[in-house]
């Protein structure tokens, strides 16, 4: 089932967005103070080291909003525990996911869009009356909500954050991005461009992320770093187990 999934390749999207630019030996400075390679590695430690984090992707590229399988947007808080809670957002006609994770046990919300987008005809109809408002119940030991825990994991975002930078990464004039003033880290690959947004403050966070180019436009922001995850266990009376829906492969262990 497509957006029991999805969460694990939008992860690994992340992972590709922001991760080439973290890290790694000296670049070349083109202005400002501290220079691009301190201001990458202090946002890299920052992120290294938070205990939780929001993040807030978003694909806008014509490819993912005119496809009701691929993700266009997903926030999600997460933490070190294995805590995580947020929305998954498909593209065109796609519908969207509540996401609710403590540990292994995961709790996952589809809306009447999702299952009609899912299941065809009459069953997508019936499925969208019947699991209106329920949260399908299972743990990360379902191969189909294995993804899940993929996405909600803290540990391997920031492990992620360790690979060298290109030489031709530059330096840009700092600039507000969402009210936060950030300096900009830029470099081209392939035609594309992937520029991080560090925060101008003492702290030099990763505020933002993004990627552009032919047929490519995507974000990643960084927010509420070591704050509480909010997690909200639903009540068990909307609960339904995983292998109670119909239409789905068997849930199995990983």
């Amino acid at each position: 089932m497509r957006g029991f999934t999805l969460t694990a390749t939008t992860a690994a999207t992340v992972g590709l967005l922001f991760s080439p630019v973290l890290g790694g030996p000296a670049s070349a400075r083109t202005g400002g103070n501290p220079d691009p390679q301190r201001l990458a590695a202090q946002a890299q430690e920052g992120l290294r080291n938070a205990t939780s984090v929001r993040l807030i992707y978003q694909d806008r590229s014509a490819t993912a909003t005119s496809n009701s399988r691929l993700p266009t947007s997903m926030n999600l808080a997460l933490d070190r525990s294995g805590a995580c809670a947020g929305t998954l957002t498909l593209g065109k006609h796609g519908g969207s996911v509540e996401i609710i994770k403590r540990g292994t046990q995961v709790w996952l919300k589809p809306d009447q869009t999702f299952w009609k987008a899912e299941l065809p005809g009459e069953r997508g109809i019936a499925a969208s009356q019947e699991f209106k408002d329920r949260y399908i119940h299972g743990t990360t030991s379902s191969a189909l909500l294995s993804g899940i825990s993929n996405a909600c994991d803290l540990g391997e975002l920031q492990k992620s954050a360790t690979v060298s930078p290109p030489a031709t990464l530059r330096e840009g004039l700092a600039t507000t991005v969402d009210s936060t003033r950030v300096v900009p880290l830029s470099f081209h690959v392939n035609g594309l461009t992937s520029t991080l947004y560090i925060t101008a403050d003492r702290s030099h966070r990763l505020y933002r992320a993004a990627q552009t180019g032919q047929g490519t436009d995507l974000s990643l922001t960084f927010t509420d770093y070591n704050k509480p995850v909010p997690v909200r266990i639903p009540p068990m009376s909307t609960w339904v187990d995983i292998s109670k829906v119909p239409n789905l492969p068997k849930a199995s262990a990983t």
